[in-house]
């Protein structure tokens, strides 16, 4: 029998959904609330009663439970021009993995005995891969060998990679293929660089001439097969790593200037993994499809939950395009979902709402039914109409063996889409507040359209819970009850091993007292939480107090059922020249939520009474805009027309004018209202810079880009309604 306490069921005998979580006696301190603790589970901590306090318990108490069956999978290429993949997935054992992970720690840590590889402060090792088996295998490998892993976005422009290859002074990179021309050419730039595996075998051709082009560039290129063998051969003990013991070094994708390397310890993440089973029962087959990046906190612990509870995880193709096509192969039970792929099956299932004659009539009378059942009670779920109308129309067809169903939102900042009409908004302090109406509709349609318990956050969730996190607590800090009926515009209560409490913010004048409920910065604590940021004591001093407080740099309110409400952001907040603050990401929520945005970017200066915005219009809801105004039909496809249009004055003031609507119905202030736009088809993207790997906007390569423009709107006349 385990002796780890894990996974544990929710207590729905219990447990009282009117207090979610309490403060804790005695910790009230000026400008703060107390200390917000779960009621639902025990504290805890890696030190309490059965908890996992390292990351090889976790793969440990998965293989007892896995035995021989699989645990990992992918579908093998059939063909390359036209790509093309298998029909079904190829597994490896609990067995095969537990070899491999042996093979490789025990090649990777006599290469670092023996001073081949090493050199820094750290025994730091690079992994840059889409997903696949490999990647995670390697991963289990540094676990077990007292190795620090450092995952790299596969989308990494060359800038970021070679400053982490540097800041973390890492000497051997794990990466596919096609990233090892780029590694070879950027070996001079990286003092500790000596070795690349690749993650594939190679064909002898190929073996020989990156390793005459390594011998150039003082770097030893090997493939994976070779770096197994070498460890076969000289095998080493498994290491027994501590709590304490740092783990990984992940990155987080740096919207303002280079990225913040966060130092997670085995106790950070184990205990993170700890309190995302809590709510979790197992009943029957265990399987996930993994496609969010490995790099991101998110996958890497819902991988460690998945592994915990002897489960298999498949791997997708990488192709965003074909996603859908790998869910149908696997069927998994489990998906981890980003909003975008709910919204597409989502438009799919809201098609048939617009079908005429009877079928249309049926599946929006069903849609009101269930819609008034998850209001009152909570349950998504109804035994005839999901079976006669949702069956057909839930995750292409898999409604039947899909047992949990996760959605990332990514906190307070990330994108969510109203697919019903094609409208962007962000999880920010219009949900939480409130959601207008279409939202609100669009939330829950989208939750019973699918058929199962939708959750939302970052990472592993349980039946039906909204998840709140981040990087520097183990992507763990509240969750969603099951069937909470009024927990809509909510993340819930704290999670077991985290306690939050919430810190005045004077400047934007919310505070502990308010009433009838408590504001201010959220600051989370627990053994979840990282221990700083790599050689960089003063951004980890911002974010660490000494009393182990993580500030998270939102802020929520707590409401009168102990759940927390995401309401706004302290960062990017900036003074106009006339003294009033205003809070840039929070004012791009607002417009956001316009159905012509697809994208927008608000810059203000301080030197400046007023705000600018770049506006990357939605091209179906820009055609029509366009069409009316010049009286003639422009289709989205026509580019070339759209592309002029967004020079003509006329076409900006009508663009202005429904944004200006906008701000109107969500009462920004005059100050807070954008006063002019520059218009263009470009999207932000990666490539351009102007977003992160995890799609954040960097607020200053975009600024950069868009430089000319915004400078040229500030050189004009203020209007009126700005002076000073």
């Amino acid at each position: 029998m385990s002796s780890f306490n894990s996974p544990v069921p929710f207590p729905r005998s219990s447990s009282n959904y009117a207090h979610q979580s309490v403060e804790v006696p005695g910790t009230r301190k000026p400008g703060q609330t107390g200390h917000y603790r779960a009621t639902a589970y025990p504290f805890l901590s890696v030190r309490s009663p059965g908890a996992f306090s390292v990351l090889t318990e976790m793969f440990d108490e998965g293989f007892k439970s896995g035995g021989n069956g699989p645990c990992f999978g992918y579908r093998p290429q059939v063909s390359q021009t036209p790509l093309k993949f298998a029909d079904h997935y190829e597994w490896y054992s609990w067995p095969e993995v537990d070899v491999r992970r042996r093979a490789i720690g025990s090649a990777l840590y006599t290469l670092f005995q023996k001073g081949v590889l090493g050199g820094g402060q750290l025994e730091t090792v690079g992994i840059w891969s889409k997903n696949n088996p490999e990647w995670q295998i390697i991963d289990l490998a540094l676990h077990a060998y007292a190795k620090v892993g450092v995952g790299l976005y596969d989308t990494l422009g060359k800038d970021s990679v070679e400053y982490i290859l540097n800041h973390a002074e890492i000497s051997v990179v794990f990466a596919t293929v096609d990233h090892i021309p780029f590694l070879l050419g950027l070996a001079p730039k990286i003092p500790t660089f000596k070795m690349i595996v690749c993650m594939t075998v190679l064909s002898d051709d190929s073996k020989l001439a990156f390793s005459a082009w390594g011998k150039e560039k003082n770097v030893q290129v090997i493939d994976i097969q070779e770096l197994e063998e070498m460890g076969a051969a000289e095998p080493v003990p498994v290491v027994k790593p501590t709590s304490d013991q740092l783990a990984t070094i992940c990155y987080t994708s740096g919207t303002t200037g280079n990225p913040k390397g966060a130092l997670l310890t085995h106790g950070n993440l184990a205990n993170a993994a700890h309190a995302q089973l809590h709510g979790y029962e197992v009943t029957g087959e265990r399987s996930a499809l993994s496609y969010l990046p490995l790099a991101h906190i998110y996958e890497r612990v819902m991988a460690l939950c998945i592994m915990s509870v002897g489960g298999r995880i498949g791997f997708s193709t990488g192709d965003p395009l074909r996603l859908l096509e790998d869910l149908q192969v696997m069927k998994p039970t489990f998906i981890a979902a980003v909003p975008r792929v709910l919204n597409r099956v989502y438009q799919a299932a809201m098609a048939a709402s617009s079908a005429p004659g009877l079928k249309g009539k049926l599946f929006n009378y069903a849609m009101e039914v269930k819609l008034q059942q998850l209001r009152t009670t909570g349950v998504r779920t109804h035994a005839l109409w999901d079976r006669i109308v949702f069956k057909k129309v839930g995750i292409a067809g898999l409604s039947d063996r899909i047992l949990l169903l996760t959605e990332l939102a990514g906190g307070s900042c990330l994108w969510w889409q109203a697919a019903a009409d094609g409208m962007w908004f962000r999880a920010d302090q219009r949900v939480c507040n409130g959601l207008p109406a279409d939202i609100a509709a669009v939330r829950h349609s989208r939750r019973v359209s699918i058929c199962h318990h939708i959750s939302h956050g970052r990472p592993l969730t349980v039946l039906g819970m909204l998840r709140y996190g981040m990087t520097e607590n183990g992507g763990t800090c509240t969750h969603v009850w099951p069937d909470d009926p009024t927990s809509s515009g909510t993340v819930g209560p704290p999670v077991p091993c985290s306690e939050i409490k919430l810190l005045d913010v004077p400047a934007m004048n919310y505070s502990a007292e308010d009433k009838p409920r408590p504001r201010g910065e959220i600051l989370v604590r627990g053994d979840n939480c990282f221990i700083g940021y790599y050689k960089d004591e003063a951004n980890t001093k911002a974010a660490l107090d000494e009393d182990g407080w993580v500030h998270t740099g939102d802020v929520g309110e707590m409401d009168e059922c102990g759940r927390l409400r995401i309401i706004d952001r302290v960062k990017n907040i900036m003074k106009l020249a006339q003294g009033e603050y205003v809070a840039l990401e929070n004012i791009e929520n607002v417009y956001s939520a316009c159905p012509l945005v697809a994208q927008l970017f608000v810059h203000g200066d301080s030197l400046q009474s007023y705000l600018l915005a770049v506006v990357v219009p939605d091209p179906v809801q820009f055609a029509d805009l366009v069409s009316k105004l010049y009286g003639k039909p422009i289709t989205p496809t026509d580019v070339t027309a759209l592309e002029a249009a967004v020079y003509d004055p006329k076409v900006n003031a009508a663009v202005l004018a429904e944004l200006t609507k906008q701000a109107q119905a969500e009462k920004l202030k005059g100050f807070e209202m954008i006063k002019r736009i520059h218009i263009t088809m470009e999207l932000f993207t990666v490539d351009n810079g102007c977003l992160t790997p995890t799609l954040k906007i960097r607020r200053k390569e975009t600024y950069a880009k868009f430089k000319n423009e915004l400078d040229a709107l500030y050189e004009l006349p203020a209007p009126a309604s700005s002076k000073l």
